[in-house]
């Protein structure tokens, strides 16, 4: 019998290999499996999960329920009709449509809420400029119908995404079937198109709800002004001002609640998405409905999703170009003071030296252990690799809160208690996935022809892996490196919990600002931070477009 001698053969074959795998494996369960067992083991064993079931936390679970079904059917409805709008018409400039509509995206939960109380605040413009005319504000943000509809804007590209890539795989001939039977384009959508969209919706409702169930910048910002407080906002509070005892005990309780709910979530999503009508796949490109008033339709979607998307970033920026809330919109009144106040400000300069030395380590430490574990998933045939790629791939689906409660359970036995560098590890232990996502697309598609030639050419296993396979993921590894670059340094929900007294990073100095009600100064800092993230988008995709 001929012994199999091809490069993921030999690959598998090599020792040093072997010991990479083993060392992957080692980071997924320190970093990984082991804050979360912690949770587990410390919510179970502190015998205090009948406090959830009274007094605030039970106000606050049902919160969190109520705010993440109803803010997840909101986010599938608005991204259904924009994907039926952009995707499946021929609606003239979808492509601009299609970035306002994916804008979101870009903006961080919490800075979106500032944006957000600068129109429907007590002091917003929209409030202030109707107020006169109504004899009060046309609609305060503030509390649980303004935490649902921001978690619901700011989620709905994600059910975006899931409807469009399920309406491209319908094959266009079921819909023209329905066509030349007489169906009309309102018959042909309820009948045709939308139940076969039915499983993505569902599924996208699912991943949308259990993401919001965790949020903790909106609900902060937002519902707890008005005492509308969740479970990440209830935890937090825990933490921070230590009116409980052992506190930590408690908000692990609420990391199991939280964990249950998503694994919940996730079977959910797994189970629908084996569900649903099944169609053969066909190489035909659908056809756009044809809109009558094409140019009404455009301006009438342009205009919805300006409103959703630019008129909030637009309120942001006048809200840091005026020097305090409620004064009026006039030249003489517009001044850059509090652009200038957070730029000379010592808590700002120290806020960004921490959040890009947080931000580069996590960067750099996922990167290469990222690039490791999506090159091993793909190129080689080492024992383990399905393992390993669950393992690395969960905290994907683990909100930031249960990712912080789980390194402050780990703190006493590590000795990191108050220290950064727990921040750096919840931060890679978070981001590692986004490298390992960012990697294991493109080599998926790569042939192994070359690790073949330089298999033939006398390279040893660990020379093909490291020559060949991982410099083709390199160009993909730098974006995923960027891209938790950007991601870390504009992060809120684990650097709140974890912050040492003392310290401060760009999203806490931001929080905190907002939250001592200096508007302008926090909308400054928030046009800053959004301009440079939307400036590394940018790069990004240009890395990726050159790779």
């Amino acid at each position: 019998m001929t012994r199999l001698t091809t490069p993921q053969r030999r690959l598998t074959e090599a020792p040093s290999l072997g010991v990479l795998n083993l060392v992957l494996w080692l980071f997924c369960l320190v970093v990984i499996v082991a804050p979360l067992t912690l949770v587990v083991l410390y919510g179970m064993l502190s015998g205090r999960l009948g406090e959830l079931a009274t007094g605030d936390v039970a106000q606050a679970t049902w919160n969190s329920i109520t705010s993440a079904v109803l803010s997840g059917a909101l986010a599938v409805l608005m991204a259904l009709v924009f994907v039926l709008l952009i995707e499946h018409t021929d609606l003239p400039g979808r492509g601009a449509l299609r970035l306002l509509a994916l804008s979101p995206m870009l903006v961080p939960p919490f800075i979106g809420a500032i944006s957000w109380t600068g129109l429907f605040g007590p002091a917003g413009l929209i409030n202030r400029a109707l107020e006169e005319r109504l004899g009060g504000p046309l609609w305060e943000i503030y509390g649980a119908d303004g935490v649902i509809f921001l978690l619901a804007l700011h989620s709905y590209p994600v059910a975006y995404l899931v409807i469009a890539a399920a309406l491209a795989r319908i094959p266009a001939e079921l819909e023209q079937a329905a066509r030349a039977s007489g169906a009309r384009t309102g018959r042909m959508l309820r009948d045709v198109t939308l139940p076969l969209l039915r499983p993505a919706m569902l599924s996208s409702f699912v991943l949308v709800a259990v993401s919001n169930l965790a949020d903790f910048g909106i609900p902060s910002l937002i519902g707890t002004p008005a005492g509308y407080e969740t479970l990440a906002t209830v935890a937090y509070r825990f933490v921070r001002s230590g009116t409980v005892e052992n506190p930590v005990e408690l908000a692990a309780c609420i990391g199991l609640v939280l964990l249950l709910l998503v694994a919940v979530g996730m079977f959910g999503v797994n189970r629908l998405s084996r569900r649903g009508i099944q169609v053969r796949a066909t190489s035909s490109i659908p056809e756009p409905i044809a809109l009558r008033r094409r140019g009404l339709w455009s301006a009438l979607t342009a205009a919805a999703v300006s409103a959703l998307t630019v008129l909030p970033l637009l309120a942001l920026c006048l809200q840091a170009l005026l020097p305090a809330p409620g004064v009026a919109l006039t030249w003489q009144n517009i001044t850059l003071q509090n652009f200038t106040t957070v730029l000379e400000s010592s808590w700002t300069i120290t806020g960004a030296q921490t959040s890009t030395m947080l931000a580069v380590g996590a960067a750099l430490i996922s990167g290469i252990l990222g690039t490791a574990i999506g090159t091993v998933l793909t190129r080689t045939r080492l024992p383990g690799r399905q393992g390993l790629r669950a393992v690395s791939m969960a905290p994907l689906a683990v909100p930031g809160i249960i990712v912080a409660v789980g390194w402050l359970l780990a703190a006493p036995y590590i000795g990191l208690y108050n220290s950064l560098w727990l921040i750096l590890c919840a931060y890679v232990m978070s981001f590692v996935a986004l490298v390992v996502q960012t990697v294991e697309a493109p080599l998926r598609t790569t042939s192994a022809a070359l690790e073949e030639a330089a298999r033939i050419s006398g390279a040893g296993p660990l020379r093909a892996f490291r020559d060949v396979s991982v410099r083709l993921a390199l160009p993909a590894a730098g974006a995923g490196a960027l891209l938790v670059l950007l991601t870390a340094v504009r992060e809120l929900t684990i650097s709140a919990l974890l912050l040492p007294p003392g310290a401060q990073t760009l999203g806490v100095a931001i929080f905190n600002l907002q939250q001592q009600g200096a508007y302008g100064n926090a909308a400054a800092l928030s046009v800053l931070v959004t301009v440079l993230g939307l400036a590394a988008l940018g790069l990004i995709g240009r890395r990726l477009r050159a790779g």
